[in-house]
């Protein structure tokens, strides 16, 4: 008996997609898994149950062997190429025996074969959150502290990022709820990880959430769960994030952006340590971990009444403050070299390294994207690179444009126009500095000047597209660059139809 409340309990809260193209098969599969604590979502038809696969909302998928649309072969291989770690099971007729078997060889852990007896249905859903438990113990116990770097993934040997790390070192051990600070970009959700890869939770869920891309009233829901009928359209009950992050760490990216009633109840629960899905009065207890991050400031937010106080002292327990890339331009190009590797084991390239020249530029640059922007330049040389060397030509255009403009302001190491420290960058760039008054900048393609005499509605329409065009797109970028946010940034965009 207490073996079947274990394995139940290991059940509990697992998402399982049921696809079968004969409703009535499927909602009685559901409701037997339903019945150990699955929650079940139903797809009758194979290409509604691909969607599902790709949200990543799954953890197991019990699938019809042979239906009208997709078959569940393609069912397996289509799961196991986005999501080797999620399940599948097969359903086949007594015909499709040796189908079944193909389907395994593929990656489906198991058959089963109709009509399902129930208990053999829950016993190898049972298996199969098992399985996947045994798989994140060892994962979690094959990740270990990168000796060179501090933790795992964040590469930095400057002072400023010597000390985080060191704090990192301190609390990751410890159930502190924890405040990271920081311009978008430098590397926010890469330290969530790093403190719960590093803790005693490490084997459990590490759950994310933008507060900041939500309504109020969607944000409630993702944050504390909904039951049935609790809203229109709540045509289940649903778990929230704190739920999914049971005994592991919910990352709540761009607290500053909570609305204040949200801010209320996440007040209440870090305190109670407990939740009240949306539409019910029950409180459910949680252990979980809480990590928040903004790239604004909060005591700011706090003198103007836009934050709670009392909330902001119950987050920021322990405060990490990341450091802006063009802050610490003695990791440019120890960043540099470990993106050119990421990306060219990704991608399958051999990059022997970047010219003097490109290394300059770059290094020069000043990142107002911080990591993040220097991360998808470095992709982006390499995906486009047709030879073992990159060299300046093959920097993205919008960073030759500010390449050839004032650079790095106030920085702590070495000045703007100066070369990195030690050998990485030897001197001789042919890059213009800016204080080479020959230098012109390279505007890109369909860069319009405002004039004199425009109407402000224009002068905003063109200064808006040309700062898009010189972030090449890129919204958040450009966003900032405007002082603006990236809701306001998009409204503007959808009004002067720019593409």
């Amino acid at each position: 008996m207490a073996d079947t409340v274990r394995a139940n309990e290991q059940c509990s809260g697992l998402r399982v997609l049921v696809i079968d193209d004969d409703r009535a098969e499927a909602e009685t599969h559901a409701e037997v898994l339903e019945s150990i604590g699955c929650e079940c979502r139903i797809a009758t038809t194979g290409a509604e149950g691909l969607d599902v696969i790709r949200s990543g909302e799954v953890d197991v998928v019990l699938t019809d062997l042979v239906m009208h649309d997709v078959s569940g072969m393609r069912i397996t291989e289509e799961t196991k190429k986005f999501w080797p770690e999620v399940e599948v099971l097969v359903v086949t007729g007594h015909g499709s025996i040796d189908t079944a078997v193909e389907a395994m060889q593929k990656g489906a852990m198991t058959y089963l074969e109709k009509p399902v007896d129930a208990n053999v249905l829950r016993e190898q859903v049972r298996k199969a959150a098992e399985k996947q438990r045994v798989v994140r113990e060892r994962t979690a116990l094959k990740r270990q502290i990168d000796k060179h770097f501090g933790f795992e993934g964040i590469v930095g040997q400057s002072e400023q990022m010597q000390r985080v790390l060191d704090v990192l070192a301190q609390i990751s051990a410890t159930n502190a709820t924890v405040l990271i600070e920081g311009e978008s970009g430098t590397g926010k959700e890469l330290v969530a990880r790093a403190i719960h890869n590093n803790s005693p939770r490490r084997a459990r869920p590490f759950v994310g959430l933008n507060c900041a891309a939500l309504s109020e009233s969607i944000l409630e829901s993702e944050l504390f769960g909904h039951e049935k009928g609790a809203f229109t359209g709540a045509d289940q009950m649903r778990r929230g994030r704190f739920e999914y992050a049971q005994h592991g760490t919910l990352f709540l990216d761009e607290v500053g952006d909570m609305p204040m009633s949200t801010q209320i109840k996440l007040l209440r629960v870090l305190e109670e340590r407990e939740i009240v899905r949306v539409g019910s009065n029950e409180p459910i207890k949680v252990d979980v971990r809480v990590i928040a991050a903004t790239n604004r400031n909060l005591e700011e937010l706090v003198r103007e009444k836009r934050f709670r106080e009392d909330l902001y002292f119950r987050l920021n327990v322990v405060r990490i403050t990341l450091p802006p890339l063009r802050a610490r331009p003695d990791d440019i190009p120890l960043l540099i070299d470990h993106f050119l590797r990421k990306f060219s084991d990704a991608y399958g390239k051999t990059i022997h390294g970047l010219t003097p020249q490109a290394r300059s530029a770059l290094y020069r640059y000043s990142w107002p994207g911080n990591v993040r922007e220097l991360r998808n330049c470095i992709e982006s040389m390499v995906v486009t690179s047709t030879g073992g060397v990159l060299d300046v030509e093959d920097i993205p255009p919008y960073i030759s444009v500010a390449r050839a403009t004032p650079a790095r302001p106030q920085i702590t190491g070495p000045a703007a126009g100066t070369e990195p420290p030690g050998s990485l960058v030897p001197g001789g760039s042919d890059v213009a500095r800016p204080s080479d008054k020959s230098a012109r900048p390279l505007l890109p393609e369909g860069f319009e000047q405002i004039r004199p005499g425009m109407s402000l509605e224009e002068a905003e329409r063109l200064m808006i597209k040309n700062t898009l065009l010189m972030t090449n797109g890129n919204r958040e970028e450009a966003a900032k660059l405007l002082k603006i946010g990236e809701r306001t940034l998009y409204r503007k965009i959808q009004k002067y139809n720019l593409r």
